[in-house]
């Protein structure tokens, strides 16, 4: 039976913990370091090179600009809409593993809940003092939403207990699945009695909302949509008017058993998975981050209850903070620590307006380390994998958030992203219902949402009522990350569903160390490759049931397979053996053969590869084994066979190095495109579901031949 704590041994425990694990005193305006520096420490290496880290202020940039405008008088004062982070209590968002048993983490959460009430309730008679508004506190993430006058930020800061103040930036959405990712080739992985569909694994959709009684999720009596709330201001409607939630639901986990005699032609990834409809965008397709942390805030409570494993972000901003400081990052690195697996949109940036390559695209929260972060791959509707191309809108790492130092100066997070690519453009979904409109002639009922409204050549088969009832399987297209996102989830629930006990830094390895290398592009537009749902969960299968605790124990059940390939629509898909870290990436076999320290509960892929001085190392608690490290990013040769088989696009020392001159305050140079440089905020601080400005068109992909509807 295990012991309890009583509160001061509880307390005894978390100091020790706190200094075990940090031997660095810290102030507020400190206390987010970045992971790899920390790692740094746990591998053993110098930092005292290092420059001065420390943010110049608690406030985030673009909000910190406003606040001088007022000052200078080049603006008003007007009501602010904001996200206060709250000084944390423990060390929950600093990098733990299995070295905090589980009851301990159990309790960090618990004790970082009691005392965000105990904060909150401090910030909310903080903001009566500045004139200011108290909206709501998410105790889970330590995140309060909140209005006050642009001339109170200030003094705002001046309190013990704000660590950090973001503006509530505005939200927005943004859009053959099964064969062409390999996920058909696994549903009979574990027998014939047991599909593998994602069978009882929650997936937490966070959009517009989800057409619950669409028959892709209802084609009979239950919908799988298990439950619907939404986190609009004012607004309980959780039905879908936009449509961009719909069709990410049902890349995810339709089922279609209505559209070709039950072929399953329009089949998510994981057809049998549940849905959780979490609305935090409106039928306009926009939305506040306050809206999608309320949503977070609400799935890290409730996990257990619907066995949400998987959260679902086809949604994004340009980055302005680091991820370090940004509240939809540390809302996301919440999640992750509490045991779910989150998947982003890696947006829509890829290309300016006269079509040359842009880097450093990166929306957040796909700029977090531990979000699983997806670029888009233009499969031209076919099934094999030879002529597939990253689309030519997917946005390219790296990442641009960044801190502003004691000194002014600029420290860019650059780190390589996305971790992986997947089909997301112009792909056939479910079509929510949206709006009726009577035919006069007719008098049928057609429906559309918005976005078949605004764009009619996306509509593939509408909702339409004859007399007889609404046929409930509309089918409609979209493009963008935000539909190759689902993708992986879908994925990710299968390997779920077949090894429950994986965590989300290792679900993250194996979908990375399974991808296929993309020939002639580079890691910082492919990640890792492109999604191979058949090797991944093949790779999942041999996991220990009981999975390892320490760093080196041996991790599969059985041996890989020698070969390490898929079979795909006829033709071998190479395994990359790889996985992307930071600055670099990581292989060889012992990523799988070998429990790896960095796959530990709340432990970062990306805390494996610290900085020593200007070079790039392995941590020794958090790799082991044979493993090769690659420091920088690298363009895959012509035969696109492994990772390891590339060339320097663009050093490690370049994008993350220190000192100076390695601060990147000019930007880094990319030999083959427009690098985002000197902090530009794409999209003005909008978030929306898949990129920028450019989205809306985006949503018609590449001008090419493209999936087909069903015959």
């Amino acid at each position: 039976m295990t012991k309890k704590l009583n509160s001061s041994q509880l307390y005894s425990a978390m100091l020790l913990l706190a200094m075990s694990m940090q031997t660095l005193s810290f102030s507020v305006n400190a206390q987010f370091r970045s992971d790899s520096e920390k790692s740094a420490e746990i591998a053993g290496a110098n930092t005292t090179e290092l420059p001065d880290l420390s943010p110049k202020s608690k406030v985030a940039p673009d909000l910190q600009e406003s606040v001088d405008n007022l000052a200078n008088g080049f603006r008003a004062d007007e009501t602010q809409k904001v996200i206060i982070q709250m000084k944390t209590a423990t060390e929950i968002n600093s990098t733990f593993g299995d070295e905090i048993s589980q009851e301990m983490k159990v309790r960090m959460f618990a004790e970082e809940a009691r005392s965000n009430k105990s904060r909150a309730l401090s910030v909310k008679f903080k903001l009566q003092s500045l004139d200011g508004q108290f909206k709501k506190s998410f105790n889970n993430l330590g995140l309060v939403s909140a209005e006050l006058p642009l001339s109170k930020i200030r003094e705002l800061t001046m309190d013990e207990d704000v660590a950090y103040i973001s503006p509530d930036r505005e939200t927005q959405a943004t859009g053959h699945i099964e064969t062409t990712t390999g996920a058909s080739l696994v549903r009979s992985l574990l027998g014939n009695a047991t599909a593998v569909g994602g069978n009882g694994i929650g997936i937490a959709i966070l959009d517009s909302g989800i057409e619950s009684n669409h028959a892709d999720f209802k084609p009979f009596v239950t919908s799988r949509v298990v439950y619907e709330k939404s986190f609009l201001t004012g607004n309980t409607d959780t039905s879908d008017k936009y449509g961009h939630g719909t069709h990410v639901a049902g890349l995810a986990a339709g089922t279609d058993i209505f559209s070709n005699s039950n072929s399953g032609y329009y089949n998510g990834t994981a057809p049998n998975a549940n849905l959780l409809n979490l609305r935090v965008l409106d039928d306009n397709g926009k939305g506040t981050s306050s809206s999608v942390i309320a949503a977070i805030d609400w799935a890290i409570a409730n996990k257990a209850t619907y066995n949400i494993r998987v959260m679902n972000l086809s949604l994004g901003t340009g980055p302005k903070d680091s991820y370090s400081n940004d509240p939809l990052c540390q809302a996301a690195r919440r999640a992750f620590n509490a045991g779910i697996v989150v998947v982003a949109s890696a947006g829509n940036y890829g290309k300016g307006a006269n079509g040359a390559a842009i880097y450093g695209g990166i929306g957040s929260p796909g700029i977090e380390p531990s979000v699983i972060t997806v670029g888009a791959v233009n499969t031209y509707g076919t099934d094999i994998r030879s002529d597939d191309t990253v689309a030519t809108f997917s946005s390219r790492g790296p990442t641009r958030g960044y801190k502003t130092l004691a000194n002014g100066a600029r420290k860019y997070d650059n780190l390589i992203k996305p971790d992986l690519v997947a089909p997301g453009n112009k792909l056939i979904a479910p079509e929510s219902m949206g709006t009726a409109y009577p035919d006069p002639i007719t008098g049928w009922i057609y429906y559309k949402n918005k976005m078949v409204y605004n764009f009619p050549s996306l509509q593939v088969s509408p909702y339409v009522d004859s007399g007889s009832g609404v046929n409930r399987k509309g089918y409609q297209y979209c493009s963008g990350t935000s539909m190759a996102a689902p993708v992986v989830s879908g994925a990710v629930a299968l390997m779920l569903q077949v090894r429950p006990n994986l965590t989300p830094s290792l679900v993250k390895a194996i979908l990375m160390y399974s991808a296929q290398p993309m020939k002639n592009y580079n890691t910082l537009e492919q990640g890792a490759g492109e999604l191979n749902a058949d090797g991944a969960v093949r790779i999942a299968n041999l996991v220990k049931t009981t999975l390892p605790t320490f760093n080196g124990a041996t991790m599969l059940s059985a041996a890989l397979p020698t070969s390490q390939t898929s079979t795909i629509a006829g033709q071998t898909v190479n395994w990359g053996k790889g996985v992307i870290t930071n600055h670099g990436f990581l292989y060889g076999n012992d990523l799988m053969n070998k429990y790896q320290g960095m796959y530990s509960s709340g432990v970062l892929i990306s805390d494996s590869t610290p900085f020593s001085g200007s070079t790039l190392i392995k941590s020794t608690t958090r790799t082991s084994g044979i493993l090769n490290l690659y420091q920088g990013a690298i363009k895959i040769n012509s035969n696109g066979v492994l990772i390891s088989d590339g060339i320097l696009h663009l050093s490690a020392n370049a994008m993350g190095g220190s000192p100076t001159p390695f601060l990147n305050s000019q930007g880094v140079l990319i030999s083959d495109g427009v690098l985002i440089s000197d902090g530009v905020l794409i999209s003005d601080g909008v978030l929306i579901s898949d990129g920028g400005a450019n989205a809306f068109n985006t949503w018609l992909g590449d001008n090419t031949v493209s999936m087909l509807p069903a015959p």
